[in-house]
């Protein structure tokens, strides 16, 4: 006997890993402010010295946003699945199947073009118990919201 599957989330819903976006955050801050701070501080550096310190902290600054960037937001509509550099939009039958499966760094959307997509917005690395929920949130509402599938157990968590 199978476990009854998860009520959906109510729409619209957010799902990205919110302590490794809050880590990213508040270190590239940080970062950008000491640099900051010390090229202004070593008087032994000129002017030119103390843009390029300022500009190196933005560039790595720049970097950790960037690496924050990802989530996954699911609407009435379909799925906005945005990534480090790129977003992509789907509508609910182009996902499939929603995969999290062991040892899988993220979800990966299995699409109708044949096609697979990671969605970086749901990670085991920011808390294993929370990206198996999360998944089975978005598998649940790509089964309620898209087209049937052939097979019963087309998302796998092994967990």
């Amino acid at each position: 006997m199978s476990a009854p599957a998860p009520q959906p989330p109510a729409l619209p819903v957010t799902f990205r890993p919110t302590v490794t976006r809050a880590v990213l955050l508040t270190s590239a801050a940080a970062m950008f402010i000491a640099m900051t701070v010390m090229s202004l501080l070593l008087e032994t550096l000129s002017g030119g010295e103390r843009g390029s310190f300022i500009l190196m902290a933005a560039l790595f600054a720049g970097v950790l946003v960037l690496l924050s960037r990802p989530k996954v937001i699911a609407d009435d509509h379909g799925v906005t699945v945005v990534n480090l550099t790129g977003t992509r939009r789907l509508a609910w039958p182009e996902i499939l199947r929603v995969n999290l499966r062991q040892g899988d760094p993220w979800v990966f959307l299995d699409l109708s073009d044949g096609t697979s997509l990671p969605a970086l917005g749901i990670q085991p690395a920011s808390g294993r118990a929370r990206a198996i929920r999360d998944a089975r949130a978005l598998r649940a509402l790509a089964e309620r919201h898209g087209t049937p599938s052939d097979s019963p157990g087309t998302a796998h968590d092994n967990g």
